[in-house]
């Protein structure tokens, strides 16, 4: 939930809820007008930046010391600074402790199918790990009208869930 907003933004206020994105988009450059990247030039993500680009300054301390910025979310916190660019705006009566898997699980895999893989309706699609990013990238082939499915992953037990998001074969790599 949104406490403060800095100078120049206008996109957000105070009480807005929202989901941290790692790799934000400013929506000027290349890459955020391209419909075949969001690589943003501005915000993609740099682990080793550690600094708010706006000021190169770290907004975080301990111990009067300063703590270096995450991937442009640090998120491994019960407050942060984040870019504006950063932060997608979501509707305020989403429960938080279930759309927080939205904005890299989910996000993830279903863009990486559905905008960036593309598959075509009746094709064979095969997702490689069944975690959150897994998942969603087997929904969005489901939802592009692949007809073949095949989940791979060490543990069998997720075969069961798989088949919730459209898997239709199941192969464990140690079989």
């Amino acid at each position: 939930i949104v406490e403060s907003v800095g100078e120049g933004v206008t996109e957000l206020v105070p009480g807005d809820h929202v989901l941290p994105v790692f790799t934000g988009e400013c929506k000027d450059c290349a890459h955020c007008k391209s419909e075949e990247s969001n690589l943003c030039d501005l915000l993609r993500i740099n682990v080793d930046r550690g600094v708010m680009i706006g000021d190169g300054q770290s907004h975080f301390t301990i111990n009067g010391k300063p703590i270096f910025h995450f991937v442009g979310t640090s998120t491994f916190s019960e407050y942060t600074v984040i870019h504006v660019g950063c932060l997608a705006k979501i509707n305020p009566e989403a429960p938080l402790d279930k759309v927080c898997v939205l904005s890299c699980g989910i996000s993830t895999g279903l863009g990486a199918t559905l905008n960036v893989a593309k598959p075509k309706k009746g094709s064979t699609v095969a997702i490689f790990g069944l975690g959150a990013v897994g998942l969603a990238a087997m929904e969005g082939a489901r939802m592009a009208g692949a007809s073949r499915i095949i989940g791979v992953d060490l543990n069998p037990a997720k075969y069961e869930q798989a088949k919730k998001f459209g898997c239709t074969d199941f192969v464990n790599p140690k079989d």
